[in-house]
């Protein structure tokens, strides 16, 4: 029993959500220990890194040209090898407090569409970092355990991940995904489609940074009220000064209504294609998002508006797969069961 509590104590093993737009890791009886930008700055010449996470993302956009900004994850999946071996370098030795003789057993989420070949790079990827196994785990799995849905029950769950390259919505029944349709539709694309209307509309061309946080303060899927318009600052495009609009709810709506009509058409794809049997225990038991875009205001109630079956919109959907990962570096009968199978 004390030996159990002290290797308990001891464990290095880490669960890591490796996102398009941030990295989560959990580490074994710690819980969640880090949550940062998934972004690498690097120096042009030499290839050195510079920062990695929250100080490389205060970096975006604002680099001289021997500085390069990375973001290394495109789409859910790995865009710049080497820079992803440098971020999970950096996240499993902060994990470990610069110990760096530690090697972990790493689980990592991935979207469901993930090819063989993107699977063999993450796990390259993470085991060039340091890490002694690893197993892949797919997103919707993992969000699905991390809000509590009862997944090895032989009823049928939905849970919808959006995140910030990847939109993943999955029908899970007794540890197992039924039926899954991925689309590369997230928080990044809602940021092109902002900054594409501000430009269109208003000649001024705006930052990633600043659509980000158009989307976060005035993003909404449907009319929710008591949305204040904002000032946003950017450049003209037409005399090239500095200059600021204010825009309203409605605006961001109309830039948001392509990504969002997608994500709606993935739902209704995967609902069509539920077993009768399943899609009688949803409509009872409702669709649950997961992921940062579940925070976008509206977003459940126009999902529900457009396809009559309730959703639920967890405590804290932005940490759902790495704490569904989390949960099965205690588990590993189950984590056999649910891991990525890999060559």
């Amino acid at each position: 029993m004390l030996f159990n509590k002290l290797s308990g104590m001891f464990s290095n093993d880490l669960a890591i959500d490796l996102g398009t737009a941030n990295t989560l890791v959990y580490a074994k009886g710690r819980g969640i220990i880090c949550d940062e930008p998934s972004v690498v700055v690097v120096r042009r010449d030499t290839r050195k890194t510079i920062a990695v996470g929250i100080e490389a993302k205060g970096m975006l956009g604002k680099t001289p040209a021997n500085i390069i900004t990375i973001r290394p994850m495109k789409d859910g999946v790995i865009a710049d090898f080497d820079a992803t071996e440098e971020m999970l370098k950096y996240f499993i030795t902060k994990a470990h407090h610069r110990r760096s003789f530690i090697s972990p057993r790493v689980i990592i989420g991935v979207p469901s569409g993930i090819t063989q070949v993107e699977q063999r790079a993450v796990k390259d990827a993470a085991h060039a970092s340091g890490a002694r196994e690893v197993y892949l785990i797919e997103e919707p799995m993992a969000a699905a355990i991390g809000v509590g849905l009862p997944v090895d029950e032989p009823t049928g769950n939905m849970i919808v991940d959006i995140g910030g390259g990847t939109t993943d919505v999955a029908i899970i029944s007794l540890d197992s995904i039924v039926f899954s349709k991925a689309v590369r539709v997230g928080g990044d694309k809602m940021d092109d489609n902002i900054i594409s209307y501000i430009k269109r509309k208003y000649n001024l061309m705006i930052g990633e940074r600043t659509a980000e946080m158009i989307k976060i303060e005035c993003g909404s899927a449907a009319h929710v009220g008591n949305i204040e318009p904002i000032e946003v600052k950017g450049r003209d495009l037409i005399s090239g000064i500095p200059k600021g609009i204010v825009i309203t709810e409605e605006e961001v709506r109309e830039a948001l209504h392509e990504s969002i009509g997608i994500i709606l058409d993935t739902i209704k794809v995967t609902l069509e294609n539920s077993p009768p049997e399943l899609a009688a225990d949803i409509v009872d038991r409702g669709i649950v998002l997961a992921g940062g875009g579940a925070l976008l205001k509206g977003l459940d109630i126009l999902i529900r508006e457009q396809t009559g079956v309730p959703v639920i919109v967890p405590d804290d959907p932005l940490t759902a797969v790495v704490r569904g990962c989390g949960m099965m570096l205690d588990k590993l009968e189950m984590l056999r069961k649910v891991a990525l199978a890999t060559s």
